[in-house]
This record gives structure tokens, sequence and C-alpha cells, in this order.
């Protein structure tokens, strides 16, 4: 099968196509062959040096642990899903290629209505925020301050919590701020004066902050917070301990992720797609950071008909 992975860390230009075994699914698993891959800071990381827990040395890695196609093949014990089956799913590492190998509590049934490249990019981003969202509990008539917000975890965050009865306060560059107001937000420019733009949309302070950019950005919101075991960041866990606020426990199930696909007032944004021979260049968009929605990795008949 053909993969976009690396031998070496470093920059986007490590990733390159490459060609693999296939993978076979072991008993419990399943075998999937992607339609589509989201592209996240997560994957980035990976790829620029991190590497994830339990994850040894061999190489080559190939990034992505989102994705959506068709299973392909079952392995023994497997019952619930079958050969044929569309699913959208998730993993630690892999999906930026033809086929991989999860759990089969790894995936679920994609809506018949959804695109491909939705489903391919849906299940970190609504996850994280899902989970994020059950950390700092918005509650009716109260106030959420999202930084990110036009983001893919951010978009989905700011429904949630107007669906939750919050008003939510939304960061994010002016170009953006016409979608935010149409997930229901208001809008909120970076920059220069941001701790007084701040102040004038939420007069009062906020009850709950979900830190999508980190820096300037989350320390501003922790005069705005009386509780700041109400403050969850999404990327300066560095930090988290010594502020004395929360970062995104593990917690994606099948389950959590089936609840979600299946909601009908989910809005979600896909703001490009790559076929997987650019995977290169879907992390440079990625890393250009605070873009509107997606980033998603299209293979196969997909990436041939883009």
């Amino acid at each position: 099968m053909w993969a976009a992975g690396f031998t070496e860390h470093g920059g986007p230009e490590v990733l390159r196509l490459i060609e693999l075994a296939t993978p076979r699914a072991g008993a419990g698993q399943v075998r999937v062959r992607v339609r589509a891959a989201g592209v996240q800071p997560y994957d980035c990381a990976v790829r620029a040096g991190w590497t994830p827990p339990g994850v040894g040395p061999e190489r080559p890695l190939v990034p992505g642990n989102e994705f959506a196609g068709v299973v392909d093949e079952v392995g023994a014990g497997v019952t619930d899903v079958a050969v044929g089956a569309e699913v959208l799913g998730f993993g630690q590492l892999g999906a930026y290629a033809e086929h991989v190998v999860v759990p089969a509590d790894q995936v679920t049934a994609k809506p018949a209505g959804m695109p491909w490249e939705v489903a391919g990019g849906f299940s970190a981003a609504a996850q994280t925020a899902h989970i994020a969202l059950g950390e700092i509990r918005p509650a009716p008539g109260e106030t959420v301050l999202v930084h990110g917000a036009a983001g893919a975890v951010g978009g989905v965050a700011v429904q949630l919590a107007i669906a939750a009865g919050a008003t939510v306060v939304g960061t994010a560059r002016p170009a953006n701020h016409a979608y935010l107001r149409e997930l229901g937000a208001v809008p909120v420019a970076y920059g220069d004066g941001l701790a007084g733009r701040l102040k004038e949309a939420a007069p009062h302070g906020v009850d709950a902050v979900l830190d999508g950019a980190g820096g300037v950005a989350l320390d501003l919101s922790l005069d705005l917070v009386a509780d700041r075991r109400r403050v969850l960041t999404l990327v300066d866990h560095g930090r988290a301990d010594e502020l004395g606020i929360s970062v995104t426990p593990y917690a994606r199930s099948r389950e959590r992720l089936a609840a979600l696909a299946g909601r009908a007032d989910l809005r979600f944004l896909v703001r490009r797609t790559y076929p997987l021979a650019r995977a290169a260049d879907a992390h440079r968009e990625v890393e250009t950071g605070h873009g509107r929605g997606k980033v998603v990795l299209l293979v196969g008949q997909e990436a041939s008909s883009a």
C-alpha cells in the first residue's frame, strides 16, 4: 500500500509517499481502506520530533489518528463490524495510508449523509471538544470563552456550549468573524488590545474557558474567570500545572463518536483537502495556525476525483 510517512523527524518536507506492506487485521481488529484522514497539530508534532507514548523507534512512521473509509477485513472475534461497512474512527498513528488497522471498538458507522472528507476529519475534533466541555461544564446562562474558536475543535466546542445554554465569546482573526457569528458566537479579534475587547464582550467576566491558542490569550483569560479549574488548555500543556488549569484527558470512545456523528445540529467545516501525495503541504497549512475548520487528506478514489 501507499502511505505518507517519514524516516527522520523534521519539517513538512520529510513527509513523503512510501510503499509499505498492507497490514492485516488481527484478533479483535478491523482493517479499513481509508478514503479520508484528518490532519491535526498532533500529527505535525509527531513529524517534528515528538514520540507518542508506547511508540517504539521503528521507522518509517506514518502519522494520522483519525480516518474514514470502508472495512475490508475483520479479525477473529469481531462480530459487530462487517466487511463493506462504511465507518469513521480513530487510533494513534497510521491513518495517512491506503489501509489502517485498529481495534474494532475504535470505529463506528458513518452516517449516510456525511461526506467522506467530513467523516475523515470529524473524530478527533468532535471528541476533543466534547471531552473538554465535559471538564469545564458549561451551564445555561453562563458565559464561555473559546480561544481559537474558528478551528475544527473550537467550532464544535462553540456549538456544543451554545446547545448547553451558554453564551459563547470566541476569539479568531477578523476574517473568521462572520463564520463565528453563523455558529452563534460573539467574535473577538486577537492582537493588541485583546484584554479590552474581551472585557467589552464579557463585562461581568466569564464562567469557563476553552483555550485553543495559548500564550497571551490564555494569560488574559485567567483574569476573567473566578475558578481556574474551569479553564482548560488544548495547547499550553506545559504550563497547566503551574497555572492550576486543566488539560483534556484521553476519553475517546466508539460510543462518544457515534453520538456526536449522529447529531444533525452540528456543523463541521472542512476548509481544504489535499491528496495523500501532498501531505507535506497539508502540514504546512495546519502549521500556519488559527485556520477556519479542518484540513483533510483524501486517499485512493477520493484523491483521484478531487
